[in-house]
C-alpha cells in the first residue's frame, strides 16, 4: 500500500508520520510518499527577487528541510519512501501528488482549529479528506482538551 504524508513541519503531521510507521510495524506492507507544499511567492517576492528560478531554489530548499525531520522517522524504521516538494494551493497541489504517485491511502494531521475558523477559511485536511479519490486518515495530537480529543493507540493489537 502506498501512503501519501502530507508534512508541514507541524508536530501534528509528525504525528501523522509516527502513526503510519506504527501501521506498518503492525504488519501493513507500505511505502510511503512524503510531501510538502509550499505556498507560491507573493508579488513582493517577486519583485524582490527580481528572478523566479531564485524564488523556486528557496522553496524547495525549504521543502526539503521541512522533510527532514519525518524522512528520519521512516529511515530510523527502515520503512521505504519518496519525497515530494512542489509549490501552489496546498489541498489541489496534495490532491495531484496524490494521483501522480498513485497512492492508496492518505495519513494526515489535523490541527482541530475551531469549527468558526474552519468555516471561514477551510482547512487543507477537510479540502484533502473531501476532494481525495481515496481513504483519508486524519490524525490528531494525544493531548486530552475535552471531548474533542482523539487518543492515537501505541500499538495495534
Amino acid at each position: 500500500m502506498k501512503i501519501l504524508l502530507p508534512v508541514d513541519g507541524s508536530a501534528v503531521s509528525l504525528e501523522a508520520v509516527r502513526f503510519a510507521i506504527r501501521m506498518a510495524q503492525a504488519g501493513l506492507e507500505s511505502s510511503v510518499v512524503l510531501a510538502n507544499v509550499q505556498e507560491p511567492a507573493t508579488l513582493y517576492e517577486l519583485m524582490v527577487a527580481h528572478d523566479p528560478q531564485v524564488i523556486e531554489q528557496v522553496s524547495a530548499a525549504a521543502g526539503a528541510h521541512t522533510l527532514e525531520a519525518a524522512e528520519a522517522l521512516l529511515n530510523a524504521a527502515a520503512i521505504p519512501y519518496e519525497c515530494e516538494v512542489a509549490s501552489g494551493d496546498p489541498a489541489h497541489t496534495l490532491i495531484d501528488i496524490l494521483e501522480r504517485f498513485a497512492c492508496d491511502l492518505v495519513v494526515m494531521g489535523a490541527s482541530g482549529t475551531s469549527t468558526l475558523r474552519r468555516a471561514l477559511l477551510g482547512s487543507v485536511s477537510n479540502e484533502v479528506l473531501h476532494a481525495a479519490g481515496v481513504p483519508v486518515m486524519i490524525v490528531k495530537l494525544n493531548e486530552p482538551s475535552g471531548l474533542d480529543a482523539v487518543a492515537v493507540p501505541d500499538t495495534f493489537e
